[in-house]
């Protein structure tokens, strides 16, 4: 099965009040970090959305085989980077049978997880393959490629929960406890410090 990644990575970090994007963990920046874990998984080929502070997260990725676009309409939302990255997916690979959407915040994501969503997927045939943490799905999550037009159509700050939600019958949910911990607020980063 064709699967891209798109590593969502746009936003501005309001919350923390530097980009997040940039913050080091284990000796490396979470941004690189993620790209390197979607590298390391099955995933062909790693779209990473950049925006806020594109030009110091480009320079983070350098040296890694990743297409990089710059999402000039981030202030929009989630939703204009999806949309970004979904144009960009197909473009760099025709026929590509499903995305995942991930996101550069959650440290302790692994390949193995990864690619257990593209298996759970091959094994059910279910179109939505979604982590699950703290009772609820959230990224990373893979959509099939019918479901794309539904994506693409999001709007503002809307996420792909959206879509999630309204098909309930085609979901499929993999456990990540460890994703729970991701980084939007000070707070956040010093808890995530202290795991080292």
């Amino acid at each position: 099965m064709s699967v891209g990644l798109i590593l969502l990575a746009a936003g501005g970090s309001t919350r923390l009040g530097r980009p997040k994007q940039l913050l080091e963990y284990k000796g490396k920046v979470l941004l690189r970090r993620a790209a390197e874990t979607a590298l390391a998984s099955q995933c062909r080929p790693v779209i990473v959305v950049l925006g806020a502070e594109a030009e110091a997260c480009a320079t983070a990725l350098q040296g890694l085989p990743v297409c990089i676009i710059v999402n000039e309409n981030w202030k929009e939302g989630l939703s204009a980077s999806i949309r970004a990255g979904l144009a960009a997916l197909e473009k760099e690979q025709a026929g590509v049978e499903a995305a995942i959407l991930s996101v550069a915040d959650q440290p302790h994501l692994t390949p193995v997880l990864l690619d257990s969503l593209i298996e759970h997927q091959r094994v059910t045939g279910k179109k939505i393959i979604a982590a699950q943490y703290a009772g609820v799905p959230g990224p990373p999550v893979l959509f099939c490629a019918n479901l794309f037009p539904q994506l693409k159509i999001l709007s503002g700050d809307e996420g792909a929960r959206r879509v999630l939600l309204a098909n309930p019958d085609t979901v499929v949910l993999v456990p990540f406890p460890q994703g729970s911990l991701d980084v939007d607020t000070p707070e956040d980063f010093a808890k995530l410090r202290q795991t080292l």
